[in-house]
């Protein structure tokens, strides 16, 4: 999977840092966790950051809207959204540079699993892949992945995309044997430089880009083509030194910012004017984050919103299955590396990287 070079970086496949930044995990130590103990009867408000995973987007949405609407000020908290690191977010938030995240369960539970790391995702926003794997849509020659056979996939690195694609060939009837070139600075222009066939796009963002301005694409998601799992079940990380220390500063955290999904899952228009308004830096048309917001609600990405409002599914669950399948499959396909970079056959375990207790409502 790759990500849009409009300050969007690789997360939910590629470890971005590479070997050095997961030799980092092991042995860096945790630094200071929140400051200034919550003591809302005085006004006191504990201190706490949340880092970007890349640009200002709608997955990160809720956090936005959660702070704009006054949910983490009522919790007592003072959040101040940063800009991701360029080691990552993840080890931003192992090291204790930064309380909370964005960030997915394929990272948490690879990073801590094969990488020393200590972190764990508390909130899952998004419930189903929304990968897709495109051709520019002049491109007549690519019909189906199966076409996708001797062409040449632009890519930032990373084996695992490489796994997908096969599956998605062969399922289609091809050999899933093609060619690879390096991302310069954008996808979408590698692919119109005729250097690229085919690249890595999401649907709810890259998607809209596509459809609104345009080159026009051509399309296959994951699961119409024999990919199991969910590989882009993205959400909130935080420390296990955080959940050990300051439970309480966690839990208030992650529900404020799941009042703020749920806000802007129900109202995705008003939504999109905050994050287009409180994101400004990152020069976002309101009218795109309103389409993007729509692509997700339409999808029902973030959860059927019949189930959340009569309360058989909670908004923010972290789905265990869904994301052991994916592990499961690329472990299959020999995807995994150590904390040295050195190829290994152990599997991430889901468990091993989420936990569902501080959510409002979670059985």
């Amino acid at each position: 999977m790759t990500f849009m070079s409009t300050m969007r970086t690789t997360i939910t496949r590629v470890f971005a840092a590479g070997a050095a930044a997961a030799m980092a995990f092991a042995v860096a130590g945790c630094g200071n966790t929140a400051n200034n103990a919550s003591d809302t009867s005085s006004n006191k408000l504990t201190k706490v950051t949340f880092m970007l995973a890349w640009t200002a987007d709608t997955n990160h949405i809720g956090v936005y809207v959660a702070k704009n609407k006054g949910y983490f000020k009522n919790a007592g908290l003072d959040v101040d959204i940063v800009a991701v690191a360029q080691a990552g977010a993840e080890q931003a938030v192992n090291n204790g540079v930064a309380e909370f995240a964005l960030s997915n369960l394929y990272n948490a539970a690879s990073y801590t699993d094969l990488k020393g790391a200590h972190i764990k995702q508390v909130l899952q926003v998004q419930q189903k892949p929304s990968a897709i794997w495109c051709a520019l849509a002049s491109n007549t020659a690519i019909k189906s992945p199966k076409d996708f056979d001797g062409k040449t996939f632009a890519t930032f690195g990373g084996n695992e995309s490489d796994i997908v694609i096969k599956r998605m060939i062969q399922n289609d009837g091809g050999k899933g044997e093609f060619d690879k070139v390096t991302v310069g600075t954008s996808t979408f222009k590698t692919l119109e430089s005729g250097k690229a066939d085919f690249g890595g796009f999401y649907s709810t963002w890259e998607g809209v880009q596509a459809e609104m301005y345009g080159p026009q694409l051509n399309c296959f998601s994951e699961p119409d083509y024999g990919v199991p799992g969910n590989g882009d079940a993205i959400g909130i990380i935080t420390s296990d030194k955080m959940i050990k220390e300051q439970p309480d500063v966690v839990r208030k955290f992650v529900q404020a910012a799941q009042q703020g999904y749920e806000y802007a899952y129900s109202n995705p228009d008003d939504a999109a004017a905050i994050l287009a308004k409180d994101a400004a830096d990152y020069n976002l048309e309101e009218a795109f984050v309103k389409k993007s917001m729509h692509v997700i609600v339409d999808g029902q990405y973030w959860g059927d919103p019949a189930k959340i409002k009569d309360g058989s599914f909670v908004l923010g669950t972290n789905d265990f299955v869904e994301t052991q399948k994916r592990f499961d499959f690329l472990g299959e396909g020999h995807a995994y590396t150590d904390a040295n970079g050195n190829p290994t056959d152990k599997v991430p375990q889901a468990k091993d990287g989420a936990t569902n207790e501080f959510l409002k409502g979670a059985k």
